[in-house]
């Protein structure tokens, strides 16, 4: 069985927490830090809620004001990167929003280390204007980390993060700086436009459009196509007309679905297959298509929800081609299946083709 994300916090890596901020702050009481983290909650803690209770005690046994625990929390920072360092932002997050000129040079230090994207986000709300300067300078800075922070940290859907709804309701304030940032020398930069204007085109489809037209016309080449196509994969999936023309997905014609065939019914756990032959009439080059599977999942309410897959993106140059596909319904983290009656559907440029159903049984 997979180790869970939030046994990262295990006895030995909470041992060194302890014994790094001791080096560095020798009132720092090791021992009773230590027992503090593994409360009798612990066990019952998740991911987000254990890294902001190992902050909470780093707070309780720093007996120093906030400005000097910063300093402290800042010289440890090297030590505690990925995911597992995010309680180090988030002491910033939790007890440094009343100090923001200090708060906000330590999360772009921070940020290097392990990234500081949900700790920045309540300064956002709390100093719009403030942090809008702070954020374009950010995107002109040297570090990429620190680059990519202005872009990652306002977006309006980010994961597992504090909404911020006033971006969700104009994003004006976002956009000037991912302009900044479109064309960084870093992919993991360009990587966190592309997400931005993604969770923009969820409340703002016309906005990423028109904005993706003005990049490709400016700059055609591939780097720019990417980020680009990246930012409208979700206009892509819902296949919005102006998205699937944007990059040459024209509507299929000619074409058709034969010999669809898709098993009857799936055990909990088990693998459904499924198989079909796309034909075209002509023996000619045809557009380029994106073809996908739907899966209509049952959900607890009884009704179904689509979520669409993409099989392949080509030019198919043959008369046909052989479809041949799987989908596991082994228990996940991140769905939840329910038995009964689902669907399964074929879908050229954003077409559905051929549709059939079967049953999720135990």
């Amino acid at each position: 069985m997979a180790v869970l994300l939030k046994d990262v916090y295990n006895q030995l890596y909470i041992t060194n927490v302890a014994t790094v901020i001791h080096e560095v702050y020798p009132d720092f009481k090791k021992t009773d830090f230590i027992h503090a983290v593994f409360n009798n909650q612990w066990k019952d803690k998740e991911l987000k809620a254990r890294t902001f209770h190992i902050a909470q005690q780093l707070h309780h046994f720093i007996t120093l004001e906030y400005k000097q625990a910063v300093g402290i929390i800042q010289q440890v920072a090297k030590h505690f990167t990925h995911y597992e360092g995010m309680f180090i932002p988030t002491f910033v997050e939790l007890y440094g929003l009343d100090e923001f000129k200090i708060s906000v040079k330590a999360l772009a230090y921070i940020t290097q280390f392990s990234s500081a994207e949900f700790a920045i986000r309540p300064f956002i709300e709390r100093y719009p204007e403030q942090m809008h300067q702070v954020l374009l300078d950010w995107a002109t800075n040297d570090d990429e980390h620190i680059r990519r922070l202005a872009s990652e940290g306002c977006r309006p859907r980010l994961p597992w993060a504090m909404s911020l709804p006033l971006f969700k309701q104009d994003p004006r304030y976002i956009l000037p700086i991912l302009e900044i940032l479109k064309d960084d020398c870093s992919e993991y930069v360009r990587r966190s436009v592309a997400n931005n204007l993604n969770d923009i085109a969820k409340d703002h489809p016309q906005i990423v459009i028109n904005l993706a037209k003005q990049w490709l016309a400016k700059n055609p080449n591939t780097q720019s196509k990417r980020l680009v196509k990246h930012a409208c994969r979700s206009l892509l999936k819902q296949a919005d007309p102006d998205a699937l023309v944007l990059f040459g997905f024209l509507p299929p014609k000619d074409i058709q679905m034969i010999d669809f065939v898709v098993d009857e019914q799936v055990s909990l756990g088990g693998v459904l297959y499924f198989s079909c032959l796309l034909k075209h009439q002509y023996l000619l080059p045809l557009n380029k298509l994106r073809i996908e599977f739907a899966i209509d999942f049952m959900k607890k309410n009884g009704l179904q929800s689509r979520k669409i897959f993409q099989l392949s993106e080509s030019v198919i140059k043959q008369d046909s081609k052989n479809i041949k596909k799987s989908f596991s319904f082994k228990k996940i983290s991140t769905r939840q299946y329910y038995l009964g009656l689902h669907s399964l559907a074929i879908l050229v440029n954003g077409v559905q083709l051929c549709s059939t159903d079967f049953i999720l049984t135990n």
